[in-house]
């Protein structure tokens, strides 16, 4: 498997999940042009869109970092046409950003709706729609899309809110791979069994104890990998689990990505189960 020589567009990799993709592909000496909002540092946040292209550079890659809102048509559409006419067009499109506020339909207001579905849904539309047309003539075009299976059993409707927002992402997912199947683009998505240790884990879901029943974002950024190096004519239109990915793949040992070894790992929304069925471990 390789990816030498591809060019990947990715949204809000500054930091965590996106970044680690980001930097696994580019250890192929991929190209990467990375689009997020954090330009100057955050006081709760590490790392900017400039401190994460130097370490995709610094992992074997080219990177382009631009600064921009993925709500707005109008950056995209430059941001995309930035990245074409630097490195020629675009294999992989990945759908990373996302925002999070697991409050009921009760306590999350319009803004924080608005501001949910803004990035996920609008965001996963408007970006998908810019890449697509630079993705036809491309050698095994690839988007990805982090979220999750759509579940419909009475415990995974709630919290509204973000659900609503996460299952956005996965139809527009799902809806993309029926359209672009002719033209042979790819497109699924990709989500983790457990929580992943990220900024949102450490600032919203518990700090360091919910960060040490984690697992490490390699274990999203290995998965990533394996299926964008899948032929694309013929892996489609699939709801994926990282850690299922990786154990199909030939991944024998888990434990090897968590942040604590041997920790009770929080298994994450709209899963039943840390580890897929059959897992054995070491």
């Amino acid at each position: 498997m390789s990816l030498s020589g591809k060019t990947m567009f990715i949204s809000g990799a500054s930091r965590g999940i996106g970044l680690a993709i980001a930097k696994k592909v580019a250890a192929d000496g991929a190209n990467i042009a990375l689009v997020a909002k954090t330009a100057e540092p955050h006081p709760k946040l590490p790392g900017t869109i400039y401190t994460a292209a130097k370490e995709i550079e610094e992992a074997g890659g080219q990177a382009l970092p631009i600064v921009g809102d993925i709500r707005d048509e109008d950056a995209v559409a430059a941001a995309v046409a930035r990245t074409v006419e630097q490195f020629g067009g675009i294999d992989i499109c990945v759908n990373n950003a996302s925002a999070i506020n697991l409050g009921s339909i009760e306590e999350v207001p319009l803004k924080r709706f608005d501001l949910m579905n803004g990035i996920q849904v609008r965001g996963t539309y408007t970006v998908s729609q810019a890449c697509l047309p630079h993705m036809k003539s491309r050698d095994n075009p690839h988007v990805l899309t982090l979220s999750p299976p759509i579940r419909l059993e009475p415990q995974w409707l709630k919290p509204t809110p973000y659900m609503m927002a996460k299952f956005g992402m996965t139809l527009c997912a799902l809806g993309i791979a029926e359209e672009m199947r002719e033209h042979g683009i790819a497109s699924n998505t990709l989500w983790p069994r457990t929580m992943v240790a990220t900024a949102a884990v450490q600032n919203l879901l518990g700090g360091d104890e919910a960060m040490a029943r984690s697992r490490k974002p390699e274990v999203y950024a290995d998965a990533a990998y394996v299926i964008l190096n899948k032929p694309a004519r013929e892996f489609t239109g699939n709801t994926l689990l990282c850690e299922d990915v990786l154990v199909d793949n030939g991944v024998t040992d888990l434990s090897v990505y968590d942040c604590v070894p041997g920790s009770d790992l929080g298994v994450d929304l709209w899963v039943d189960s840390p580890n897929p069925p059959g897992y054995q471990g070491p």
